[in-house]
C-alpha cells in the first residue's frame, strides 16, 4: 500500500509518452493464416468470377473477411453477422433504391439505415453497410445481385472456418 501524507493526491504510475495501449501482437503463423485465408477467400471470388463472369468480390467482401479472418471471435465477424447483415443491407439499399432513385444522396441514406436495420435484427456488420450504399449508387438487378451476395458470403465463412481451424481460434463463436 502506499503510503501518502494527508490531504495528497494519489497519482497513478506514469507510462512513457511512446508506450501503446494497444493490444499484442499476433503470433507470426498467426497473421501468416490469417493473411493467407484472406488471400484465398477473395482471389477464390475473383476465380468465380472470372468463369461465371460475375462480379463477386466487391470491396466491402474485403472487409468483412478482414473481421473473418483477423477478429474471429468478435460478433461482427460471426457467420449470422456476415452473411445476414450482407443480406439485409442489400435488401436496405433495393428498398432506398426503389423509393429515392439511384444517386450519392440514396446512397448516403440507404448506408445510414443499413445500419439500423442490422442492429434491429441483431446481425450488425459494419463492412454491409457499405454494400447499401453501393446497390444504391450503381442499381444493381435485385436477384442476381442478391443471389451472388449470398454465395460470396458463404464462400468468406467457410475459408475463414478452414482458416480459423489452423489457427485453432474458435470460429464460429455462435452459428445463428
Amino acid at each position: 500500500m502506499t503510503q501518502t501524507r494527508p490531504g495528497a493526491e494519489v497519482l497513478a504510475p506514469t507510462r512513457p509518452w511512446h508506450a501503446t495501449q494497444a493490444p499484442p501482437r499476433p503470433k507470426p503463423l498467426t497473421m501468416l493464416v490469417a493473411t493467407a485465408s484472406s488471400v484465398i477467400a477473395l482471389t477464390l471470388l475473383v476465380a468465380i468470377g472470372e468463369w461465371t463472369d460475375q462480379v463477386l468480390l466487391i470491396p466491402p467482401l474485403a472487409a468483412s473477411m478482414a473481421l473473418i479472418a483477423g477478429a474471429s471471435g468478435t460478433p461482427l465477424g460471426q457467420p449470422r453477422s456476415v452473411i445476414g447483415g450482407q443480406l439485409v443491407s442489400a435488401v436496405t439499399g433495393f428498398v432506398v433504391l426503389a423509393a429515392l432513385g439511384q444517386g450519392v444522396w440514396s446512397s448516403g441514406i440507404a448506408g445510414g439505415l443499413a445500419l439500423g436495420a442490422m442492429m434491429l435484427l441483431r446481425v450488425a456488420h459494419s463492412p454491409a453497410a457499405a454494400t447499401a450504399v453501393i446497390v444504391a449508387a450503381t442499381g444493381p438487378s435485385v436477384v442476381p445481385f442478391l443471389a451472388l451476395l449470398a454465395a460470396a458470403t458463404v464462400i468468406l465463412v467457410l475459408v475463414g472456418l478452414v482458416g480459423n481451424r489452423v489457427n485453432k481460434q474458435p470460429y464460429p463463436v455462435f452459428w445463428w
